[in-house]
């Protein structure tokens, strides 16, 4: 008789399903479909923390040094982040929902034209060339025109994200996308890759999921309802505590494989088995949150508290600095105290060794 689905069994599912054994780069981010960015370096980026798990030898920094030679695109799909060149294409030609007036598409053509003509282009460059002067950004503070320009062009298609040169992205011309016979059909790929990276989902979360799909398509906005109606005659699905949770086809979540490892692991805030805090509570029974832009005074565990994963429950979290090419953690838990099991003190050494070799590549001082 088949054993039960129940929380247990989707706490198991949820970590055994994205940690799969760490490969190389390219089959890593194929696995996972979508790899959430973030400016912040604390002490790495979230997504360079994220692939640490899923790529062997994985080292902070890999993916900027390595994306110009990658078939993956930096855009925006559910969140902003790296995608596979096929993944991302779906989403285009997008039509973003803010229109643009003649003038400023007349402004964003020269500046096409320009660099067409250049290759590769630093925003420096486009404003030395236009002088498009200064404009408020989204914080109230000011930014170059020029910048904001750029990526008002990339998000609608005109140009992509070529790499960066100290974190400032460079940008190329985007290849001409013709749009698709079949929309329908690409919002239903779009739905598989957000099932696959965060499942398994309550249907909550899996409607908001869907929703946040007009982020990166826009332009089939009216495509959300039927996308989520089709995509759950495609799911499998079982009632746990009087939540609906979905998972793909094919999949077992009472499979006896996902039985957890003697590892700990140190996630990153928009790890995908962190990602949903509404699932990360019903999981581990406590609120998780992001607390790096709330005030200092206010934070409950830390500017960039990463999520403490020992086998499949989460019961921490640690704050990292990295100093002198030095590791300094400052670890809590949950309960108050650190957990007796002498596996888990020699698991935790384990992953602030690796964690120290992991970081080889960032500065010396964040």
């Amino acid at each position: 008789m088949p054993k039960p689905v129940d929380l247990p069994a989707l706490r198991r599912h949820a970590v055994a399903r994205t940690l799969f054994a760490p490969t190389t780069l390219p089959r890593a981010i194929d696995k996972l479909g979508f790899v959430q960015a973030d400016p912040i370096r604390a002490p790495a980026h979230a997504q360079d923390l994220t692939l640490r798990h899923r790529v062997k030898d994985y080292r902070a920094g890999d993916l900027k040094r390595r994306y110009t030679r990658l078939a993956v695109e930096e855009d925006f799909f559910i969140n902003h982040g790296i995608l596979p060149r096929a993944t991302q294409r779906l989403m285009h030609p997008r039509r973003a929902r803010t229109v643009w007036g003649a003038d400023k598409m007349r402004q964003a053509q020269a500046v096409l034209d320009f660099v067409r003509e250049r290759g590769t282009v630093h925003p420096r460059e486009v404003d030395a060339q236009f002088a498009h002067g200064k404009v408020t950004n989204w914080f109230g503070g000011t930014t170059n025109a020029s910048t904001q320009l750029l990526d008002g062009m990339q998000y609608r298609g005109m140009v992509r994200i070529a790499g960066r040169a100290g974190g400032v992205r460079l940008y190329a011309a985007a290849p001409i996308i013709e749009p698709p016979e079949d929309p329908q059909q690409h919002m239903d790929r779009l739905a598989d890759v957000v099932v696959g990276l965060y499942a398994p989902l309550p249907e909550r979360t899996l409607k908001h999921l869907i929703s946040r799909l007009v982020f990166g398509a826009p332009q089939w906005m009216h495509l959300r309802k039927t996308t989520f109606a089709r995509l759950r005659t495609r799911l499998q699905h079982t009632k746990v505590d009087g939540d609906s949770w979905y998972w793909p086809e094919g999949e077992n979540p009472a499979s006896t494989r996902h039985e957890p490892d003697d590892i700990v692991r140190l996630l990153a805030p928009f790890d995908p088995i962190v990602w949903d805090r509404d699932r990360f509570e019903r999981l581990w029974d406590w609120a998780y949150r992001f607390e790096a832009y709330t005030p200092a005074p206010k934070r409950v565990r830390g500017y960039y508290a990463l999520p403490l994963l020992w086998r499949d429950r989460v019961i921490g979290w640690g704050n990292l600095g990295w100093r002198d090419a030095t590791l300094k953690a400052d670890v809590g838990y949950v309960i108050g105290k650190t957990p007796r099991d002498a596996a888990f003190k020699r698991a935790l050494d384990d992953e602030l060794q690796r964690m120290q070799v992991f970081l080889q590549g960032v500065p010396p001082s964040v």
